[in-house]
């Protein structure tokens, strides 16, 4: 690494090599398109790589000694629009939050909650008993339970002393 020395001008400020400035247009010209495409219709429609991906709830995965735990955020559903599978070590959890009525007697709207379908895959940090996973949800979080198999599980080995 290059160190270079930065001068005091008249002004008070530190002059920059020209190197620092290299890739400052092009810097500025990804903030003007990014500003482009999100002020025109940024408060009447969702960013556009929300319209391409949909939503996806927040998720965490933790696990003890027996079991792998996932909990996902999905408040405002029905346990009749949540769809829980596993294969392959991976957990499938889809759905649909469905639209509430429209407000067509409001004067303002704004919308900021998603509504639609949803599909989170999660990789589980270790094989399961497929056959034994329990699905919970209560308050808006979903709780998955994934038995671990037995050659997952930490087995305590006996150290010798010879």
């Amino acid at each position: 690494m290059k160190l270079e020395k930065s001068e005091r001008r008249d002004s008070g400020q530190l002059s920059r090599s020209p190197r620092a400035f290299a890739f400052r247009p092009l810097s500025r010209l990804r903030d003007e398109i990014d500003r482009l495409f999100e002020e025109p219709f940024g408060r009447w429609f969702p960013p556009a790589s929300d319209l391409i991906e949909g939503w996806s709830p927040a998720a965490d995965v933790y696990e003890d000694k027996n079991n792998v735990f996932v909990k996902a955020e999905l408040p405002g559903m029905k346990k009749e629009d949540i769809q829980v599978s596993v294969s392959d070590g991976v957990l499938h959890v889809a759905g649909e939050r469905k639209e509430e009525a429209e407000h067509k007697e409001a004067s303002g709207y704004s919308a900021e909650r998603y509504f639609g379908r949803f599909e989170r895959n999660i990789s589980l940090p270790a094989v399961v008993r497929e056959g034994n996973i329990r699905a919970e949800y209560k308050d808006g979080i979903l709780t998955v339970t994934c038995p671990k198999s037995e050659e997952a599980k930490r087995k305590q080995i006996e150290v010798k002393v010879e």
